[in-house]
């Protein structure tokens, strides 16, 4: 088996995976954040476990183009760009935003997330340097490109503003949870969520690549089950919460 053909076979077990994790965590709420519980093994405090799960994806793409590109590195720069504008904000950003003391993530969790940073950045850095030739100049004018760009810096928009309002709610030192209110939050309790899915939407659409298509379906996968149950936790923790919100879709899911 050649390394194109290994490839190939691994976006097609990435579309086949995204759909089981789909179906599975619709059942079983993943163990983190306010889902938490005890029984998953040894723990690393919240903050370490983000910057070692994100750094793999800093880094992951680079090393598999880098040492799969044969030929100048052209245009190339600039999907690397808007890559790592997301993951260097999630990594080493927004894990200081967080007024998380005590609180912990499970070994197991952060090991999940650090595979699938790795086989994620395998898929697109492999895909972005074996096909840099067919990414002419022309296309970085193109109105798909410009459209998929302008989509994943929205989703980008929404998501850091979202989180700086659930970061907000802890401004005064208090460590629980309060109901947000303001931005996209008026129609949806995850909104944050609903940024990522249009993200990564977003980059499927600017590289017009499987390998982008198998990122935003497996964003989906996990943070709309996610946001359900966030929703549903709401909803139980707070009897006057808005009714007319939705999880992650306005006026839909």
């Amino acid at each position: 088996m050649t390394e194109q053909q290994f490839h190939t076979a691994a976006i097609w077990f990435g579309f086949a995976s995204a759909a089981i994790m789909f179906i599975f965590l619709l059942f079983f709420t993943a163990p983190y954040g306010r889902h938490v519980r005890a029984g998953w093994g040894p723990t690393l405090p919240n903050r370490a476990g983000w910057i070692l799960m994100e750094t793999a994806a800093v880094f992951s793409i680079l090393y598999f183009f880098f040492t799969a590109l044969n030929g100048p590195i052209r245009m190339m720069w600039i999907f690397l760009l808007i890559w790592e504008i997301h993951y260097l904000y999630r990594t080493y950003v927004f894990p200081f935003t967080l007024r998380d003391t005590g609180k912990r993530m499970p070994v197991t969790i952060i090991v999940s997330g650090i595979a699938f940073n790795v086989f994620n950045g395998y898929l697109n850095g492999r895909h972005l340097a074996w096909n840099a030739g067919l990414y002419t100049s022309a296309w970085f004018a193109d109105l798909q490109f410009l459209a998929g760009t302008a989509l994943f810096f929205t989703g980008l928009g929404i998501n850091i503003h979202s989180d700086r309002i659930l970061i907000a709610l802890r401004g005064d030192g208090s460590t629980g949870y309060k109901i947000p209110r303001g931005g996209l939050y008026r129609w949806v309790s995850c909104p944050n969520y609903l940024g990522e899915v249009v993200e990564w939407t977003g980059w499927a659409i600017l590289t017009w690549s499987p390998a982008g298509l198998v990122f935003a379906i497996w964003t989906a996968a996990n943070l709309v089950p996610r946001a359900l149950s966030n929703h549903q936790w709401y909803k139980q923790k707070f009897p006057e919460y808005p009714h007319e919100r939705k999880a992650i879709l306005p006026y839909t899911l």
